[in-house]
């Protein structure tokens, strides 16, 4: 069952009169606003004030100097034709004498190979002895009557390199007293025949070093 409103509170039912009869009032206001006030006073605007004086100054107008034009290119040196008259060239006969004998070539220079100097070892499994020690090499001293006048005595130290055959190919003086003595420890030492010195078991080039001892007695 709806519920029916008090008349005395509903404001709906007086929302149409009130709005109907303010509509009425505004408008005629608005009519006699019209009817009895149709000009305005009109206030003018004062626009005179102090003038001011521009200047102008003249101002030189700035010339703009074009650049220089780029240099000419060089001329193309262009052969001009020669008055002069190509001598007439002779070519020789071109035929082949088969009967004529020629020479043989040289022969080839052959180029002489640079020996390459053998490669001794310095150390080595087995070093190179000599055959009968070192006193042999002592016996095959010879003792220069220099040496024994000067009272020289001394060690002398000699470098020889053994070939695999235990032959001495060379030798060098390492340390020396002189007054003959250098040169006869060299000479016995190169006529001393040597056990070959081995490197796993196959004999190979050695260079040894050889003390000789010169002692007067």
């Amino acid at each position: 069952m709806a519920l029916k409103k008090n008349p005395k509170v509903d404001l709906k039912r007086k929302y149409r009169r009130v709005f109907e009869t303010a509509l009425i009032i505004a408008l005629a206001l608005l009519i006699i606003a019209f009817k009895y006030f149709p000009e305005f006073e009109q206030t003018e605007l004062n626009l005179e004030g102090p003038q001011e004086l521009v200047q102008v100054e003249d101002v030189e107008a700035t010339k703009q100097e074009a650049a220089p034009p780029p240099p000419p290119k060089p001329p193309i040196p262009i052969e001009a034709p020669s008055d002069e008259v190509l001598e007439d060239i002779e070519i020789s006969e071109t035929e082949l004498d088969v009967n004529a004998e020629v020479a043989a070539p040289p022969p080839p220079v052959e180029e002489e190979e640079e020996e390459v100097e053998p490669v001794f070892f310095v150390a080595v499994e087995q070093q190179p002895e000599p055959i009968g020690g070192l006193e042999g090499i002592q016996k095959r001293i010879v003792y220069p009557e220099i040496a024994k006048r000067a009272g020289v005595q001394g060690r002398v130290f000699v470098k020889a390199y053994v070939d695999e055959n235990g032959n001495v190919v060379k030798v060098e003086l390492l340390k020396g007293i002189g007054a003959g003595c250098d040169e006869a420890a060299m000479e016995a030492v190169k006529n001393t025949k040597f056990s070959p010195g081995r490197q796993r078991g196959k004999p190979v080039k050695v260079q040894v070093s050889i003390p000789i001892v010169f002692k007067l007695n």
